[in-house]
């Protein structure tokens, strides 16, 4: 009986023979993997505030305030305030017209918009307001008294206001007539 010592070298060499037979490893460097710059991420919008639009001027809610009614020699005033700023008056001068006044309104034109009217009257520069001045019998001022529940006044540079018909319009229409 040979030595196991005799199979093991016959072994050894048969390892070393069959690792011949296995190629050398490619020496093509490996490539590098594509460096992709990180994406940058895209700002966030900035949300805008988005106004509601109507179809009709009608449907815009009305603008929160109240009508005071004062008389004053032979001067009667309607006021429309919103937090306690005067936001428009209508005034039945001692001359017997009807004056419209927007506070922080300039020289140009009011808008008036009623349920079956629809007119941009003149007006001039007082006191830091836009007055524009009526005869007592204009129909637009029946317009503004008798309209579905409110009217507009629209002037340049100023958001529209949307105001209440309540007795105070009415009271200082019949005042001057």
């Amino acid at each position: 009986m040979k030595p196991i010592y005799a199979h093991a070298g016959a072994a050894l060499a048969l390892t070393f023979t069959i690792a011949a037979c296995i190629p050398a490893p490619d020496s093509t460097p490996v490539p590098e993997p594509v460096q992709r710059p990180a994406p940058t991420p895209s700002p966030t919008p900035t949300p805008s505030i988005a106004l509601p639009a109507y179809d009709n001027w009608i449907d815009a809610p009305q603008t929160p305030g109240d009508w005071a009614y004062r008389t004053s020699g032979s001067e009667s005033r309607a006021s429309f305030s919103t937090n306690d700023t005067l936001a428009f008056q209508m005034i039945c001068t001692p001359t017997k017209q009807i004056a419209l006044i927007r506070p922080g309104g300039s020289a140009g034109r009011i808008g008036i918009r009623t349920e079956t009217s629809e007119r941009a009257v003149s007006a001039e520069s007082r006191n830091g307001a836009a007055v524009a001045t009526l005869s007592p019998r204009d129909p637009l001022l029946d317009a503004m008294a008798l309209t579905r529940g409110r009217f507009a006044v629209e002037t340049a540079g100023q958001s529209p206001l949307y105001l209440p018909a309540w007795a105070e319009v009415t009271r200082v229409i019949e005042d001057c007539r």
